[in-house]
């Protein structure tokens, strides 16, 4: 009787083989792995794939140097970042003023300030070591390491390391972050300016996603006079297309965005069927 060990491979003749000839069967014979051979689902290996092609195009790009613009050298490259970088960065958000114009300290406002004082410290990051590697390429500094690896980031399009030990987990290349740092500084600037949260937040637009879940169940514990300790989020999927539809903050709740569904698509006009 012969078994199927893995898709297109099947055990030799007991009573034909050796061990020598076992060892030679399975070395020539065995097909290349793949996920049902240890018992997961196709889909496993899309995950790999993914990876491996990233990791490849990302050390073909590391060993070409990153490419430079077309008729300019990498250095010109890496000052036009500077300058179009220090040029659109936001101002950093007055947290002193925002401390004084606050009359009730509401889960919401609490988060408002956090997500302020995590994003300043991004922006100081950004603004200062960009400062250091222009004074740097201009010889008023000595490079250091740090400016050395910026450097390099810039001109592979790549978030620096220094930059991502301060900010939010991404894996865009850097001028799609810096443009998405920007969208998230202007949700920022329109919950600070009358500390109260938009009537949609862009959620996977904060540093701490959890940390506003978690205030609209402190908010709506006290408005039901309800315990905290026995509350949880329910999710209701709405069929709107564009923010903009949405006319006023959610009576209940609140409205949210940004999130995303993976292996899968949601079907307008359906609903929660």
């Amino acid at each position: 009787m012969q078994l199927t060990l893995a898709p297109g491979f099947k055990s030799p003749p007991v009573e034909k083989f050796d061990r020598e000839a076992y060892r030679k069967y399975i070395e020539e014979k065995l097909p290349p792995e793949i996920p049902q051979m240890f018992g997961l689902h196709p889909n496993a290996e899309i995950g790999y794939l993914t990876t491996k092609g990233e990791t490849l195009f990302e050390t073909i790009q590391m060993v070409s140097g990153g490419g430079g613009q077309a008729g300019g050298s990498e250095e010109d490259t890496v000052k036009m970042f500077i300058n179009k970088f220090l040029e659109t960065c936001p101002e950093n958000f007055n947290l002193l003023d925002m401390t004084m114009r606050i009359t009730d300290k509401t889960p919401y406002v609490i988060v408002c300030l956090q997500e302020c004082e995590r994003m300043n410290r991004l922006l100081d990051k950004i603004k200062i070591s960009l400062t250091e590697l222009d004074m740097g390429l201009k010889g008023q500094l000595n490079i250091t390491d740090a400016m050395e690896k910026l450097s390099v980031s810039l001109k592979l399009n790549k978030l620096d390391d220094g930059w991502a030990k301060v900010a939010y987990f991404s894996k865009k290349s850097l001028v799609n972050w810096f443009d998405d740092m920007i969208q998230r500084c202007a949700q920022l600037d329109e919950w600070q300016s009358e500390l109260t949260a938009p009537k949609v937040v862009w959620i996977s637009g904060l540093f701490n996603p959890m940390s506003y879940l978690t205030a609209i169940m402190q908010v709506t514990s006290r408005e039901k006079g309800l315990a905290l300790d026995y509350m949880c989020l329910e999710t209701t999927v709405l069929n709107t297309k564009d923010v903009a539809d949405i006319a006023a903050a959610a009576d209940d709740g609140a409205y949210i965005n940004g999130f995303f569904l993976e292996g899968a698509g949601w079907e307008p006009g359906r609903g929660n069927e």
